[in-house]
């Protein structure tokens, strides 16, 4: 039957997670510090073994051996020591069973302390062995509480730390959610080992292809490499390794389930997947897409590569702020430098402009820098020996000015309407009879005009015969 020290030895450590091995040590190392202080002196050295099976305790100490010891706890006599060493000669040190029969208040509370000190540091240990094995791969917890700049993740053990810097600015947490993290580092402190993860680092995406796509964790697709901007958007080269293998085709999978599940995995960050080929211009074509690339040219000493695309396909090959160049950028590790079709053909034209130009310049250079004239030879003609003729004496009278005539203007036309003598208006009547007594009045007298204009015409008409 076991004693209650030991069944109180087998439940500590079900309850710290540690082997039964390392409670005793730490019970052994505790009681030793304990009973030094009771009952053997300062530097002595003792050990205490505690039997696994029985639970017994033994408490052995080393002593010199002399004649006639003075010490009872340091030293001992040569016929003590050889009823335990048979052969023990004077000046010999010896170990010794020196098991006290009981301890003190003070040494029992020491040994507690011990105790708990020593178990803590070996469940640290544990902790740190256990997890240091697993740097740069995914594990599982919950979020245990959330602070302004960190997030406590439990991993079961122990709890990690997920930094500002390391997450998602996509991700809002909250406590009890779970989530897969990316086991960054494991560091010793004074105060246990520091576990730090992380949602937004680049291997974080290859330990999910590999956990969904089986190809990946083969070893028949290969992640060549990977371009992230958490939370935004991912670039992912693959390549085969076995001919007949479309690399692109297993990642994307079925109907795309296999990304779709990457994709919720990361709250929705786009991922694209990219065939890498070794041809540097093929492989950089390939990182713009979805853009059509018309021409690659690449710098000599510098790793700058010059990207021709469609002029409708400018704003799509640089993306949204820059993302989908950066990535590509990142991608190929080259520096990328795109540009229109009309502006990459302005260039030309232009730095054609400036070659014509210096070679003109390198042509005017190699020409002297003089050429001396050639006196041409007069040409005597034939009409400059002939005597020329005498002049013409005759007087030229003087020319006659011209002097324009003078157009004299039309007279116009009058009509019988514009001659007639205008008549005198007549003063406004007072009221309406007196309106109408002048107008009776003045149609009078026209009746009496009309009558003698037609009896001048009878007249005229009697003399002259006929009207």
């Amino acid at each position: 039957m076991k004693s209650d020290f030991l069944l109180a030895i087998t439940q500590l450590s079900a309850e710290k997670n540690l082997p039964k091995e390392v409670v005793i040590g730490a019970v052994e190392a505790a009681l030793v510090s304990a009973y030094r202080k009771d009952k053997f002196a300062a530097n002595q050295n003792i050990a205490v073994k505690i039997n696994p099976t029985s639970g017994e305790v033994e408490v052995w100490a080393e002593k010199a051996v002399v004649e006639l010891p003075s010490d009872s706890r340091r030293e001992i006599s040569l016929d003590e020591a050889r009823q335990v060493k048979p052969d023990a000669q004077i000046g010999e040190t010896i170990a010794v069973e020196a098991t006290p029969h009981d301890a003190g208040r003070i040494a029992a509370q020491t040994a507690k302390q011990v105790i708990l000190q020593r178990l803590h540091e070996a469940e640290h240990s544990a902790v740190f062995e256990e997890y240091v094995n697993k740097e740069g791969d995914l594990v599982t917890g919950l979020v245990r509480r959330i602070e302004p700049r960190q997030v406590f993740i439990d991993l079961g053990r122990t709890e990690a730390i997920l930094p500002a810097i390391e997450q998602m600015p996509t991700e809002r947490y909250r406590v009890g959610q779970r989530l897969r993290v990316y086991l960054l580092e494991v560091i010793r402190t004074s105060k246990g080992p520091r576990v730090v993860v992380s949602r937004s680092h680049p291997n974080l995406l290859r330990r999910l292809f590999e956990l969904e796509v089986p190809e990946v964790l083969n070893g028949v697709v290969e992640l060549k490499s990977v371009a992230r901007e958490a939370g935004f958007r991912s670039k992912v080269a693959v390549a085969a390794r076995q001919e007949g293998i479309d690399p692109v085709g297993c990642c994307v999978g079925l109907r795309g389930i296999r990304i779709q599940n990457i994709v919720s995995e990361l709250n929705g960050e786009k991922i694209d997947v990219v065939m890498w080929n070794p041809d540097t211009p093929v492989f950089i074509t390939n990182a713009l897409s979805p853009a059509r690339v018309l021409s690659v040219e690449l710098g000599g000493d510098t790793e700058i590569a010059t990207v021709v695309v469609p002029d409708k396909q400018l704003s799509l090959a640089i993306g949204k702020e820059g993302q989908n160049v950066r990535l590509a950028a990142k991608l190929t590790e080259w520096r990328i430098d795109i540009k229109g079709a009309s502006a990459a053909e302005a260039e030309r034209a232009e730095a054609k402009l400036v070659t014509e130009a210096e070679e003109e310049a390198k042509v005017g250079e190699e020409l002297p820098a003089e050429i001396p004239a050639v006196a041409e030879p007069a040409l005597v003609s034939a009409e400059a020996t002939e005597p020329s003729p005498a002049p013409d004496t005759t007087p030229v009278p003087p020319p006659v000015p011209f002097e324009p005539s003078v157009t004299r203007e039309k007279p116009q036309l009058r009509f019988a309407e514009d001659i007639s003598v205008p008549v005198a208006p007549k003063p406004a009547a007072k009221s309406k009879k007196k309106k109408k007594s002048v107008r009776s009045k003045d149609s009078a007298e026209d009746g009496i005009k009309l009558k003698k204009r037609r009896r001048t015409r009878e007249i005229d008409v009697d003399e002259g015969g006929e009207y």
